[in-house]
């Protein structure tokens, strides 16, 4: 499984904020969790259902969201 392949949206789990594997774990999550100081070992001895990949397929998502140029304002 290619790396962003693990993050999903779906508008059933989360209120479709991107998510580990279809889990409820919010990419957000591991990112504060990962800011806070705690290290992959920490998350992955708190959170068992989660894998070291999993982890890295956050960083990877994070780091393409931060290279966005533009954004487009939405319409409500």
């Amino acid at each position: 499984m290619k790396p962003l392949e693990r993050i999903t949206i779906d508008p059933e789990i989360c209120h479709g904020k991107p998510t580990i594997r279809g889990l409820r774990y919010p990419v957000d999550m591991i990112l504060e969790l990962l800011s806070s100081g705690m290290t992959t070992d920490d998350i992955l001895a708190d959170y068992e259902d989660l894998e070291r990949d999993d982890i890295l397929a956050v960083l990877s998502f994070a780091a393409r969201l931060s290279q966005i140029k533009h954004l487009e304002p939405v319409s409500v």
